[in-house]
């Protein structure tokens, strides 16, 4: 049996307690900025799960999200003008604060106001400081 789409990102970023996995969360149409910010998490040493790359075709899509929510220790939301009021991104925000994730709202040609409420209350990064973002997650991965 081979493996899924994102098994090496799967293997990547193991603490003393297992790895320390980051959930993102995206519109589809964002899929490329969100590559890109997966790469960036993982050279800091983080497994990442993106849904575009990590579920496989015949896949119970739902029930995947929901395992690797689970499986996750933060999960961050890239927040645009395409993802704000998706109703994915807000399930998954949603079961993410129902299992207590540290949720990280990344900024990207969106105001502060749009910000939809369950995580309003989280300090948000913006795009451009996602450095800062990175620094800190390498600290969590380490420990």
């Amino acid at each position: 049996m081979g493996k899924s789409p994102g098994a090496k990102h799967r293997a990547e970023g193991r603490g003393r307690s297992g790895p320390y996995q980051v959930f993102v969360s995206h519109a589809t149409a964002d899929k490329w900025l969100a590559k890109t910010l997966c790469e960036k998490m993982e050279a800091a040493g983080a497994k990442t799960f993106r849904d575009d790359r990590d579920i496989a075709g015949g896949d119970d899509i739902p029930d995947v999200i929901r395992r690797e929510i689970i499986r996750s220790k933060e999960m961050v939301v890239l927040v645009t003008p395409e993802s704000v009021d998706r109703r994915w991104v807000l399930l998954e925000v949603g079961a993410a604060w129902g299992r207590r994730r540290r949720t990280v709202a990344v900024l990207c040609h969106v105001a502060v106001d749009t910000i939809p409420a369950i995580i309003a209350s989280k300090k948000a990064v913006p795009l451009n400081e996602f450095d800062d973002y990175l620094r800190d997650l390498r600290e969590r991965v380490r420990g």
